[in-house]
C-alpha cells in the first residue's frame, strides 16, 4: 500500500511540475491567447488552422468501368474523387459501384470484386520515382476503408478513402493503382 501511495504522490508532483513549466501545444505570444488558429505540429513546424468541415464528394477527377472477376459479365465503376494534402498526409478518396448480373453476389466487397485479392492501393510518384503505400496508425492498422468488411450493395456506390504520406511540394500529380485494374494516370494532388 505504501508503494502505491508513493507512486501516486510522485505522479501528482510530476503532473503539477509539468503544468507549472507552461508546456503547451500552442505557439507562444498573444496570437495564441487570442485563438489565432495556429499550433505546433510534429518537429516544431507550424500548422495552419482553418474552419471545421468535411470532404464533400463533388465530381470525380476521372472514372472508368472495368471487368470484375467476381462473376461472368460483372463490371465495376471506379471513380477517383481526388487527392488532398493536409499537413504531411495525402488522402485519396474513391467511389466503387459494382454491377453484377442477376443471380450473382448482391452485397460484394472490393476484395471479392478484385478476384479475392487485396486492393493494395498505392500512389505512384513519377517525379521522385516512388510508390506511396497506405500509412499505418499507432495501432499498426492501415488508414484506409477496409476492403473486406466494407460491403457495397449491387448497383450502389460506396465511398472509400486511403491515407498516404504526402508527396513533396514539387509533385503536382501522381498515378493511382487500385487492385488489378488499370492504373489511373496524372491525378492532380490538391494542396
Amino acid at each position: 500500500m505504501r508503494l502505491t501511495h508513493r507512486l501516486a504522490t510522485a505522479t501528482a508532483v510530476a503532473l503539477l511540475l509539468t503544468g507549472l513549466t507552461g508546456c503547451s501545444v500552442l505557439e507562444g505570444g498573444s496570437d495564441s491567447a487570442s485563438g489565432g488558429g495556429r499550433a505546433e505540429g510534429a518537429a516544431g513546424e507550424t500548422v495552419q488552422g482553418g474552419e471545421p468541415g468535411f470532404d464533400a464528394a463533388g465530381e470525380p477527377v476521372t472514372k472508368g468501368t472495368f471487368d470484375s472477376p467476381i462473376a461472368s459479365g460483372a463490371k465495376i465503376d471506379i471513380a477517383i474523387m481526388g487527392i488532398k494534402v493536409r499537413g504531411k498526409l495525402a488522402i485519396l478518396t474513391t467511389q466503387f459501384t459494382p454491377h453484377i448480373p442477376p443471380g450473382g453476389e448482391t452485397n460484394p466487397n472490393p476484395y471479392e470484386l478484385n478476384g479475392k485479392n487485396g486492393l493494395g492501393t498505392s500512389l505512384i510518384d513519377p517525379v521522385n520515382l516512388k510508390r506511396y503505400v497506405v500509412v499505418k496508425d499507432s495501432s499498426g492498422d492501415e488508414m484506409e476503408t477496409d476492403d473486406i468488411f466494407t460491403h457495397i450493395a449491387n448497383n450502389q456506390t460506396g465511398n472509400f478513402s486511403y491515407t498516404f504520406a504526402a508527396p513533396p511540394e514539387n509533385v503536382k500529380a501522381v498515378d493511382v493503382q487500385i487492385g488489378s485494374w488499370p492504373t489511373f494516370r496524372n491525378i492532380p494532388v490538391e494542396r
